[in-house]
C-alpha cells in the first residue's frame, strides 16, 4: 500500500504530524478522525529513490529486531503504554525501513490491532517463532518477559550463526584468492613469457606448454568461461530450489566429511534451544515443533522433525522419534528422556543447547585448524606450480649454457 504523510491537530490544539500505510487518503482521514484529530492535511509520500533499487534496499537485519524486543522489554516492564512504547522505538530507530515497519504496528494497534496480529504482516522482519511467543505472551500477560527471552534467544543464535560463518570465511577467501592469482597469471603475466619463449627456437618443457595451452584457451575463451560459469551457478541455484534438489543437496551437506558433523552440531544447538524457549513461554510442544521444523534451515532436518512431530501426536514422547532419525545423537535422545521423565524437558533442552554451543566452538577451531594447512598447501602448490613451468626453459638454458 502507498505510503501518506499527514499533519493534524488534537482537540487541545496541539498540531501532530506522521505517516500512515493506506489504499487512499480518504481511509487515512477517517482513520485520524476517529483517533480525534480534527483539520487533517494528508499528502502522499513520494518514494525514495533508492525503493526502485531492489539490492540498495535497507534491511532489517536480526541485530534490528534483537535490540527492538530488548527495548521494548524494559519500556513495558516500566509500566510504559503499548502504543507510546512503540512511538519512541519508531523514533529512535536509526534504521529508516524498520522505522516505517514500528510505524505501521502502532498504528495498526491504535485501529484496534493485537499486537500478534500487527506483526503477522511484516514476516520478512519477524519470523514465525517470534510472533506465536510474543502471542503467547500477549495471552499470558506477560510480554515483556516473552520479549526478554526473545532477545536472549536471538542474541545467542546470532552468536551461533556467526561461528559458522567464521568457519567458512576461511576457506571461502583463500578459494577467491586463489582463481584471482590464476586468472591475473594465465591472463597477463604467461603472455609476456610465452613471447620470450618463441624467441628462443626450442620446443618448451612439458609443463610449460601446459601452462601455456592452458592461458591460450582463457584468453581466447574468456567470456564464454564466465557465461558458463554463470549457468552453472543459474542451474545450481533452480535446481536447489525444487524439492528433489533441497533434498539431493542438504542430503549431501550433511553426510560431507568436514561440514556434516559441523552442520548436525549447529542443528542439534538450535532446535534444542528454540523449543526449550518455546515451551517456557507456554507454547505447546506440537506447535512448537512445527515452528521448529520451518526455522531448521535444511530438508532433511526438517522433515526429521517433521516425522518426530506425528509421532508425538500418535501418543510417543519426544525422544523415541528423536533417536529413531539418527540426526540426532543418542546422547540428545536420551537426556531428553530424563527430562520427560522428570517434567523438566524445557530446562533439559536449554542444558543440551549450551552443551552443543560448546562442542560447536571446539568443532570450529577443529575444522579451522584442519583447513588452515591445507588451503595454504593448495594455493602454494597452484601458484608455486604455475611459476616453475614458466621458468624450467630458463633453468634448460642456463643448464646447456654451462
Amino acid at each position: 500500500m502507498p505510503i501518506f504523510t499527514w499533519k493534524a491537530d488534537t482537540k487541545k490544539g496541539d498540531t501532530k504530524r506522521g505517516e500512515m500505510d493506506a489504499a487512499d487518503e480518504a481511509m487515512v482521514k477517517g482513520q485520524l478522525r476517529r483517533q480525534g484529530y480534527v483539520s487533517i492535511t494528508v499528502k502522499k509520500k513520494p518514494k525514495d529513490l533508492l525503493e526502485y533499487i531492489p539490492f540498495l534496499k535497507k534491511k532489517v537485519s536480526e541485530k534490528d529486531v534483537v535490540v527492538f524486543a530488548r527495548i521494548f522489554a524494559t519500556m513495558i516492564n516500566a509500566g510504559l503504554p503499548l502504543i507510546q512504547c512503540l512511538d519512541l522505538l519508531g523514533k529512535q530507530e536509526q534504521n529508516k525501513a524498520f522505522a516505517k515497519v514500528i510505524g505501521s504496528i502502532r498504528e495498526d494497534i491504535e485501529g484496534g490491532s493485537t499486537l500478534t496480529d500487527a506483526l503477522k504482516k511484516f514476516p520478512k522482519v519477524f519470523d514465525d517463532l517470534f510472533v506465536n511467543l510474543v502471542a503467547a505472551g500477549e495471552s499470558g500477560g506477560i510480554l515483556d518477559v516473552i520479549l526478554q527471552r526473545l532477545s536472549g534467544y536471538m542474541e545467542k543464535s546470532m552468536k551461533l550463526k556467526s561461528k559458522v560463518k567464521g568457519a567458512m570465511t576461511y576457506p571461502i577467501s583463500v578459494l577467491v584468492v586463489s582463481i584471482g592469482v590464476v586468472a591475473v597469471l594465465l591472463l597477463k603475466v604467461i603472455p609476456v613469457f610465452k613471447t620470450m619463449f618463441e624467441g628462443m627456437g626450442s620446443a618448451l618443457p612439458g609443463p610449460t606448454q601446459f601452462v601455456v595451452d592452458v592461458s591460450l584457451f582463457a584468453q581466447a575463451y574468456f567470456i564464454h568461461i564466465g557465461i558458463i560459469l554463470a549457468l552453472i551457478v543459474y542451474a545450481f541455484k533452480r535446481y536447489y530450489a525444487t524439492e528433489q534438489g533441497t533434498l539431493v543437496i542438504d542430503g549431501l551437506i550433511l553426510k560431507s566429511p568436514v561440514f556434516g558433523p559441523l552442520l548436525k552440531k549447529v542443528a542439534v544447538a538450535k532446535f534444542t534451544r528454540t523449543l526449550s524457549t518455546m515451551m517456557t513461554s507456554g507454547v505447546p510442544i506440537l506447535e512448537g515443533l512445527s515452528i521448529v521444523s520451518r526455522t531448521a534451515g535444511n530438508k532433511i532436518i526438517e522433515i526429521a522433525l517433521m516425522k518426530t512431530r506425528k509421532s508425538i501426536s500418535e501418543g510417543k514422547t519426544i525422544a523415541e522419534p528423536l533417536i529413531d532419525t539418527e540426526i540426532f545423537p543418542p546422547m540428545v535422545g536420551q537426556m531428553i528422556a530424563v527430562g520427560e521423565a522428570t517434567g523438566a524437558l524445557d530446562t533439559m533442552l536449554a542444558k543440551i543447547a549450551d552443551f552443543y554451543d560448546d562442542e560447536v566452538d571446539t568443532a570450529v577451531d577443529a575444522m579451522t585448524a584442519l583447513l588452515e594447512p591445507f588451503m595454504m598447501v593448495f594455493l602454494g602448490g597452484l601458484v608455486g606450480g604455475i611459476i616453475i613451468a614458466m621458468y624450467l626453459p630458463i633453468f634448460q638454458m642456463a643448464a646447456a649454457a654451462g
